[in-house]
């Protein structure tokens, strides 16, 4: 039995563990790793390429996103697959385990939102802004409006879907979209929780409009972000919402 562990342990990712049987502790066993939660981010949106998860975290190297990409792997939470011809390229995925961690980023999300360290102009990738519109969206804002908003994210493609049965965001063609977005992820965020005018984006020639004005304009005021607490963690400090 002993000898079993031993061989069992051996195939896993050299890693330290808790040894505590909370499974909140065997969840950091899991995902506590610098950049184990970032690299399930940016595949909460789909499968990606290596170089795609490394255009995404570019504070990380090679060598550092291949062990957290084995030791997911080794976990059951991300696996690989080879896309069909003409790509016939290797892509990571998250399991269907692997899925189910988003609601702990949108918890995560929404505390760490409340942080009066938090600054939201910092650059941000195209999987964390589409994470971001899943878990600020405020139904409350809509006015009972429907309809699809396609967002061009340099070189991504998503749709936001707001219908009878929910709000969702998804990689995806564009071209049947109401009206479509197109910039970098972090002018996008500028707009949606910067309050930074679409017109003016326009201007400067960092957004493009296409299609229905009037909803991409009901769009960027979808997503409040949650009142920040004081600089102590106990105050609730009053600030306008775009």
């Amino acid at each position: 039995m002993e000898l079993e562990k031993i061989t069992r342990d051996a195939d896993r990712p050299t890693r330290r563990e808790y040894h505590d049987a909370c499974a909140a502790a065997h969840a950091l066993d899991l995902v506590g790793e610098r950049w184990a939660l970032l690299v399930i981010r940016e595949l909460m949106v789909g499968p990606k390429r290596f170089g795609d998860l490394r255009a995404g975290l570019p504070g990380i190297s090679a060598n550092v996103l291949t062990q957290r990409l084995d030791g997911l792997i080794a976990t059951g939470i991300a696996t690989t697959r080879t896309l069909p011809p003409p790509a016939s390229v290797k892509v990571y995925e998250l399991t269907p385990w692997g899925y189910e961690a988003e609601p702990i980023f949108q918890a995560l999300g929404r505390w760490a939102a409340r942080s009066p360290h938090h600054d939201p102009s910092r650059p941000i990738s195209a999987a964390s802004f589409v994470l971001s519109l899943r878990t600020m969206f405020d139904l409350s804002r809509t006015g009972g409006l429907r309809g699809t908003v396609g967002l061009k994210l340099d070189h991504e493609s998503f749709l936001a879907r707001l219908s009878y049965r929910g709000f969702a965001v998804d990689a995806g063609e564009v071209d049947s979209a109401d009206v479509v977005l197109a910039g970098s992820p972090q002018v996008l965020a500028g707009a949606v929780y910067g309050g930074q005018a679409l017109a003016e984006l326009e201007a400067a020639g960092l957004l493009s409009i296409e299609g229905d004005r009037r909803l991409a304009q009901r769009f960027v005021t979808w997503f409040p972000l949650p009142q920040k607490v004081d600089a102590a963690g106990s105050e609730t400090v009053v600030r306008p919402r775009p």
